[in-house]
């Protein structure tokens, strides 16, 4: 069984909005999952800058030079 041109063009339209669904839903779900990691990033990288300077701070109090 061979199908026609029309029977393709017909398949294509009614796929269409069931990709384009499946398309906007999953970049609904993945641009939260995509935000959460940077913004977990952001934090870390500012606790070590946080526990840097604190290092600094307890070094230079206790006579020590900061490594």
């Amino acid at each position: 069984m061979s199908l026609t041109d029309e029977d393709k063009n017909w398949i294509t339209e009614q796929l269409r909005p069931v990709e384009t669904s499946l398309l906007t839903e999953f970049h609904k779900w993945a641009s939260p999952s995509e935000a959460r990691p940077r913004a977990h990033a952001a934090a870390l990288r500012a606790i070590d800058l946080d526990m840097e300077a604190l290092a600094e701070r307890v070094s230079t109090l206790e006579g020590k030079k900061p490594q």
